[in-house]
């Protein structure tokens, strides 16, 4: 549907602009109905880039806020704890960009609670990558190197001078920096060499006083001092020294490139746009908020609409976020929302293998579509959710009543400035059997047919994309 023109304080913004807007609510947060994303197209799509690069103009929720209304959530034992925390910060967050790239880096740097064993220290990485993450990628790698859940994820505090363990050494290399062939395996040992001596303290049992925090500890007794050679350098090298050298390396900023790509504009992105964002990371010296900032503003990133598969995360809250539901924090159902996409195939802090999910058309196999459409179909269904009702009332103000072509079009452009093709449109209307005019009075049941609508819609194919 042709959204009209609207004129806010002066302003007026074009169809177009809520449609590209649109485009990047999808991408750089977890979608916006209409009624959000024309209020923020009169501001303009750069102004929008800004403030979603520059999460720190606006405040933040409660770190607490959900604990306080779902006791259960405030169990330092149960992963549920923190995934349900960062769901409703990702629902209700004003600072949207910063979630997710915690997704990403998340993805990126996979560690699972089912072998870290310990809430606390998934709680405080996932922290540590959302407040990082639009920052330094050296900072993020130095960070991730100290993360007392890293390091016990990839065993590094079993690596020691006289026993080398190789673990975060590789993983370092192979799937946090550079991608496999362009190291070699005497690579690999200088870096488990330099990391030699990193190491957390000792975390005390939790019973029966509940999980005490790890801290990264340094112990230089037990650090390999002798000279090693790692990418064509020799030195005495530590892991900061280490990490330096990745960074001058070609292939580290075509492999990050490759990867913010696929997670941001497309699954396939095109050589040129990954090539493009490569350049654009080392001119900056890995400054990812200026990176994101001008990937954002491409004219790659502004054509690439509809070209990734939603992950389940993104799936999930992006369906809520079209229903308004649990935008306050005493709703009742949002402790379930983990368990949902685990079914999935995602469940949060705790990704199958050190190399993450695999992302794209491995999202949709015949199970998880089955989870994916009903759960989109169950939630849009309800002509009570908020956002089912706010689209309805928006639809109908004005007029008395709609034609039925423009009415699914009009529910598409309130979802979010969505699109299907013209053969999809007809077959909504013929499996709903809605012909000629629809009346928009509340009597005759508007709300109903907005979600019969909106709930058809989420069935389709292209409700998959993003």
């Amino acid at each position: 549907m042709t959204a009209p023109s609207r004129t806010v304080t002066g302003r007026q913004a074009s169809a177009g602009e809520a449609d590209l807007v649109g485009h990047l609510m999808r991408r750089a947060a977890f979608g916006a109905r209409a009624e959000e994303l024309e209020a923020l197209a009169m501001r303009g799509y750069e102004a929008v880039v800004d403030d979603l690069v520059n999460p720190e103009r606006l405040p933040p929720l409660a770190e607490d806020v959900i604990e306080r209304f779902h006791s259960d959530q405030a169990d330092d034992e149960s992963t549920a704890w923190t995934a349900t925390r960062w769901i409703y910060h990702c629902i209700n967050s004003s600072r949207p960009l910063e979630h997710k790239m915690a997704l990403f880096w998340h993805g990126l740097f996979a560690t699972a609670v089912s072998k870290v064993t310990n809430n606390p220290m998934m709680r405080d990485q996932f922290a540590m990558l959302r407040d990082n993450g639009l920052g330094n990628f050296r900072t993020i790698l130095q960070k991730l190197a100290r993360d007392p859940a890293m390091i016990y994820w990839l065993d590094q505090q079993q690596n020691h001078s006289a026993a080398v363990n190789e673990n975060w050494g590789r993983e370092l290399l192979e799937l946090f920096s550079m991608g496999r062939g362009n190291y070699t395996e005497d690579d690999v040992k200088a870096a488990a060499r330099a990391f030699t001596g990193w190491t957390i303290d000792q975390t005390f049992p939790r019973y029966p006083s509940g999980y005490y925090d790890a801290r990264f500890i340094y112990r230089p007794e037990d650090h390999d001092e002798s000279e090693k050679e790692f990418l064509g350098r020799r030195g005495n090298f530590n892991g900061d020294d280490i990490i330096d050298i990745i960074l001058e390396q070609p292939a580290t900023a075509r492999y990050l490139a490759l990867h913010l790509s696929k997670f941001f504009v497309a699954d396939e992105p095109e050589n040129a746009q990954v090539e493009a964002l490569a350049r654009i990371l080392v001119d900056t010296g890995y400054d990812i908020r200026a990176s994101m900032r001008a990937l954002f503003l491409s004219e790659h990133f502004k054509g690439a609409r509809f070209k990734r598969v939603k992950c389940p995360a993104e799936h999930v809250i992006g369906t809520i976020r079209i229903a308004g539901r649990y935008s306050e924090p005493w709703e009742p159902g949002i402790d379930m929302l983990e368990d949902v996409m685990t079914r999935m195939g995602q469940q949060p802090l705790n990704p199958p293998t050190v190399e993450g999910w695999h992302p794209g058309r491995e999202w949709i196999d015949s199970a998880f579509l089955i989870e994916r459409v009903n759960f989109a179909a169950g939630i849009l269904g309800d002509p009570a959710a908020p956002g089912v009702v706010a689209m309805a009332r928006r639809i109908a103000s004005g007029r008395k009543k709609i034609e039925a072509r423009r009415l699914v079009e009009a529910v598409l452009y309130e979802m979010g400035s969505l699109s299907l093709p013209d053969a999809a449109k007809q077959q909504i209307l013929e499996n709903l059997e809605l012909v000629g005019d629809v009346s928009c009075a509340p009597a005759a049941g508007f709300a109903e047919v907005v979600a019969r609508v909106s709930r058809t819609i989420a069935t389709s194919p292209e409700f998959q994309l993003e």
